[in-house]
Order: C-alpha cells, then structure tokens, then sequence
C-alpha cells in the first residue's frame, strides 16, 4: 500500500497487541485511522521467540479488548504457534486498517499541529499518533561479549532457537530474567552441560495453596494496582519480571533444583579475558533474593486467605535444596568445553525515530498513563504504563481504553475549534474538515 501524501486522523505505529487493541477501539468509534506494522503481526512472538517457548501468564489472561480467550484450556499456557494464530484471529474479526512490511523512519510534529510520518512506503500525515512498538527494540549485549574467542559461537535470547542450533559442548547462559531461565532449562532437560551466570531477577511459585500464584495475586486485586500508587514508579518500571514457566503447564523455576542436578551457577558475570571468565561473588545473594520475593508472595496469599475466610489446602514452604559458596569464580571456557553464550541480557529501547522531545535522559517516553507532553502524542504497550498488565495481553486492553477517551476527546476539540474559525481558514489546517466547503462571509 502506497502511503505516500495519506492522511489519517490517527496512525498507529506496531501491529502487535497494543496496536490492534488500539485499532480495535478506533473502529468502535469509527475514527479514520491507519495501522503501519513494520513486519507482520505476531512478529515478535513469531520470529523471536525459541521452538519450545510458551506464555508464562495463563490463557485466561488473554483478554484483548473484543476477544477474550475463548478455548478450551484457561489454566494452560499458549504456546508460540498459537500466540500467533491468537492474534491473527484477533485482526480478523474487526479487519483493522493494517498495513504490513512498512516500517516507520521518521516521526515529527509540522508547523501546522499535524504529524509527518516518514515511512518506507511514502510520507503521510496524522492528526494523532500511537507508538505502540513495544519496549523490546534491538537485542542488548554487553561490550565484554567482543572479549570471547573467535571460536565461542554468541547468539542473543531473541536469537536462539533451540539446543540443536549450537554447537556439540557446554553452553554458558547469561542472565536470570525469563528468558535466561528458560533458555537454561531448555539446554539442560536436552542435555546440554549448561554454566549459568546469575542475575539479581526475582522469582514467583507457578502454583500455592491450590491454584495459579497469578490467580490469587489476580483476586486481590494486585494487577489492579496503578503505577501512582508506588512510591518509586521510576524504580517499579525497571524491575526485571518475576521468572517461571508455563512449559509441560506450568512449573516453578528452581534454579538450586538444577544445580542439584548438575548445572553449573555463578554470580554476574564481572570479566572477560579470553578464555577465562570471572563471575562475581553474589551467587547466594542473589539466590537467597529470589527466594525470599517468592516467599513473600506467598505470605501475601496467606493473609488475604485468612482474611477472607477462603478455604484452601495447606502447603509446605519452600525448602532450597542446594547452597552455593559465595565467593568470585574464575573458569577457563576452553577448559569446562563451553563452545557458546546465550546472552539473556535483554533489550533496549530504540526511539530515535520519534522526533519529538518527549523523552527523559534515559531515552524513556515521559508519560502520564500514556499521554505524552506533546498534544496528539501517545504511547501504548509499554510494561507498566499504567498496572502490571500493561504491555501484556492481560493488561493492554485498559490502557487502550483510556487513551481511546483521549483520543476522541481531542478530536472532539479540534473539530470544535475547526468549526468556530472556518471562515475564511484554509481546510488543510482542519485535515477532519476536508468534507466541509466553507462558504464566503455574508
């Protein structure tokens, strides 16, 4: 589709989650919009995602707006191939304005209060625009991954497909958020001799006392809870996600249960020189921290059980089942057989595209629930935008609907105003008023 010399009232830039929750919203109110989506929808859960990967939040959680989950396993876990078609269905039951394989280069506020978007399939014009790409951008790896030998095969976690794509040896994972957790797990049950540098990410029970961790969390209204209710809404929107897994439907994440088993842990990863690899000495901390958020969930879900009189079975507390040493490590890789690094290291955010200075020093969109400083400006899909969910399929929804309010409400007040000066003012000024013929003044 030839976008060039378009113009839309509203463009909504990624066709993910947030971009057709967003679309889906602008068609109930029948707002002339386009959605751009540089690949296709369900890209990122197509194409950067590994063979065995699957949700970690349950289907019931699924609930865009339109078209909550609707099959016949709530408590499971969606696998890739499903999150996909998920979506797919989801644009096909409301025919969104999607245009597919255009990327957006360029995005600024003109003279005349509208946005140019610079696109690779033409320049076009919005009244309003929703970023909605997300916050996982380009892969980040850290500069000490150039001082590994030539011959250790490195592929990032959007990268890494599954333990056959390595070469024969002993792989040495970095990072402990979800990614890096799985990824270990995936290595391991296949086999693989699996080191495992770790992180500061806490750690949440798949299940307690009966049911999903994020069942009852769900129940006493945690997801509920808006980012201006925090005292460090800055601090909260940094934290790493909580790791476990929805594989085999659902199971904690141990990592002492695989050291027990034979997986080699260390603290973060601190040097590089060749073949040698220094890890720090934080490893029990670190493990001890993960432990210990986990069971604080759990004592939250004992205090609201007993404070509403739910009855639910009795659990035993967690017992670690291995301690390590806490002291620094050095390992030669060539020694241990490791022949490659998965980085679980995440990914940074790339807006360079978005020229206009809405943006903190750290290159985050300044927002208040997702409307920017910049009038006709908003952000969607980012994680904790406004609650836990947001970002997510099970939070997304509300965040569309609040800026669908914005939205309309600012369009409301541009045709207004529009209206009040048409005489004699050119209609390119009012794109919304294009329909309207001015007449001269009596």
């Amino acid at each position: 589709m030839n976008l060039d010399n378009t113009h839309r009232a509203v463009a909504v830039v990624g066709g993910g989650q947030a971009g057709l929750s967003m679309s889906w919203h602008l068609r109930q109110r029948g707002v002339d919009h386009v959605v751009i989506e540089r690949e296709r929808v369900g890209h990122e859960w197509r194409d950067r995602r590994w063979d065995s990967f699957c949700l970690v939040t349950p289907n019931w959680q699924c609930r865009l707006p339109g078209f909550g989950y609707a099959g016949g396993d709530p408590d499971g876990f969606m696998i890739g191939a499903d999150i996909v078609g998920y979506l797919e269905k989801y644009a096909a039951s409301f025919d969104p304005p999607l245009v597919e394989g255009v990327a957006v280069n360029r995005l600024r506020r003109t003279s005349k209060g509208v946005f140019e978007l610079v696109t690779t399939a033409g320049t076009c014009t919005a009244d309003q625009v929703v970023v909605a790409t997300g916050p996982y951008h380009n892969p980040a790896v850290p500069r000490i991954a150039e001082r590994l030998p030539g011959d250790v095969v490195q592929v990032h976690s959007s990268q890494y497909r599954n333990p056959e794509q390595l070469p024969a040896g002993a792989v040495l994972v970095v990072g402990t958020g979800q990614s890096g957790c799985q990824i270990a797990e995936d290595l391991h049950l296949a086999g693989r001799r699996v080191h495992l540098a770790v992180g500061s990410a806490p750690r949440a029970a798949r299940r307690y006392r009966g049911r999903d961790t994020l069942a009852w969390l769900d129940e006493m209204g945690h997801y509920a809870k808006g980012i201006d209710e925090f005292g460090d809404a800055d601090e909260v929107r940094l934290r790493a996600n909580h790791y476990m897994t929805g594989r085999d439907g659902g199971r904690d994440i141990d990592l002492r249960a695989f050291a027990a088993e034979g997986m080699r842990l260390y603290g973060r990863l601190t040097s590089v020189d060749g073949s040698a690899v220094t890890f720090g000495g934080d490893l029990k901390a670190n493990l001890d921290n993960a432990d210990a958020v986990a069971e604080g969930i759990k004592d939250a879900i004992d205090g609201y059980i007993a404070a509403v009189g739910i009855r639910a079975p009795a659990e035993d507390r967690y017992v670690p089942v291995w301690e390590p040493a806490g002291r620094a490590t050095t390992n030669d890789m060539a020694a241990e057989g490791i022949t490659a690094v998965v980085w679980g290291t995440g990914f940074h955010r790339d807006h360079r595209w978005v020229e206009v200075p809405v943006f903190d020093g750290r290159g985050y969109p300044t927002h208040d629930r997702g409307v920017t400083s910049c009038p006709g400006l908003y952000f969607l899909g980012l994680p904790w935008q406004y609650t836990w969910g947001s970002g997510r399929f099970a939070g997304v929804a509300q965040d569309a609907g609040y800026l669908i309010e914005r939205i309309t409400a600012a369009r409301r007040e541009r045709i207004t105003e529009g209206v009040s000066w048409l005489a004699g003012t050119p209609t390119e000024t009012y794109p919304d008023l294009d329909w309207f013929t001015p007449r001269a003044a009596a």
